[in-house]
């Protein structure tokens, strides 16, 4: 998408939104004919398995390694995978909300939750309930991110004051707050403990091992990389966008590319615009789905972003805002 004539929001003009649908493939709504949704739909089991053994061969074996080469770059380069790994783990648990890891509903919420969930600090129950309100109305009085989505485009120095403060672990840390504080509440209770009890039990693994310094490596990372990771990969799908029955006024369209997939959209959750058109279609067949849509003409060349960094540097292009005067405190 050319942003260097585009007015000063996020929201793509008229002129490269046509009216296409439906198609022979698609219906009104973008979702394809159910003789083609059927074959988009089919939830890969075996793969999918596969899928996540792969996320633990990553964080597990990467710090067993790192930890046997026992050289500070290795370290350094387990520091810097382990907050893709994070990625991973939150994509997995996101596919499994969406009750798509497994065609079995129990064995996918049971993996949802013990497997990709708690250990990776996400209660897949919970969060599903949220998600499930950001699906069925973008932008709408039950947007759970909003506060991650609205105010786009913001100036260069505000976007630098959000990722610093997600890179140093303010981020981070209020959300570990929250968890340790929701221990004690009545609904958020067992799922805070779940959370805070794999990572205590992570950690007396690797004490047990003689290394508690370890779980830095997965803990650290958590705080700090990936949440830079997953604001520019939230702003990257709604960043500035607005509530429309238009699924291309609510969610970006972003070119995919090798390094983007790797460390910032694993598991095909960069193609977003798909996935909200049909989020019953798994992420192994969103290429696919965002193919069909490219093909109808109803996602243009001129909608889509042609990297991440060119859609963050339209992100960052807006004007500093100042901020409310905050009332004094009563008394």
């Amino acid at each position: 998408m050319d942003t260097a004539t585009a007015p000063p929001t996020m929201v793509p003009p008229p002129t490269v939104l046509p009216e296409v649908l439906p198609t022979d493939r698609l219906l009104v709504s973008g979702k394809a004919v159910p003789e083609i949704r059927s074959g988009l739909r089919r939830i890969p089991v075996v793969r999918n398995a596969i899928a996540v053994a792969s996320v633990y061969a990553q964080s597990v074996g990467l710090i067993a390694l790192a930890a046997w080469i026992g050289h500070p770059l290795g370290y350094v380069v387990a520091f810097v995978w382990m907050g893709r790994t994070h990625a991973a783990f939150a994509a997995l648990s996101h596919e499994a909300a969406h009750r798509l890891l497994f065609a079995n509903k129990r064995v996918n919420d049971w993996v949802g939750r013990w497997v990709v969930g708690y250990p990776g600090f996400i209660s897949t129950d919970l969060y599903r309930r949220g998600h499930m309100a950001h699906h069925k109305e973008e932008f709408g009085p039950h947007e759970p991110d909003m506060n991650l989505y609205v105010g786009y485009p913001v100036s260069r120095a505000s976007l630098r004051r959000k990722l610093t403060r997600d890179a140093v672990g303010i981020s981070g840390w209020k959300n570990l707050r929250s968890i340790i504080k929701g221990a004690r509440m009545k609904d958020f209770g067992r799922h805070a403990r779940r959370i805070l009890g794999f990572q205590l039990a992570f950690l007396v693994v690797a004490t047990v091992l003689g290394r508690p310094e370890l779980y830095l490596l997965w803990f650290v990372p958590w705080m700090t990389s990936w949440r830079v990771i997953n604001r520019l990969r939230a702003i990257a799908e709604h960043g500035g966008m607005e509530h429309s029955k238009d699924r291309r006024r609510t969610t970006h369209s972003v070119r995919q590319h090798p390094l983007g997939r790797f460390f910032l959209v694993p598991y095909n959750i960069g193609w977003h615009l798909a996935h909200h058109v049909d989020m019953g279609v798994p992420w192994r067949n969103l290429p696919q789905m965002h193919a069909e849509l490219r093909a109808s003409g109803w996602v243009p060349e001129g909608l889509e972003h042609r990297s991440y960094p060119a859609l963050w540097r339209a992100l960052a292009r807006g004007t500093e805002r100042s901020r409310p005067i905050e009332a004094p405190a009563p008394g």
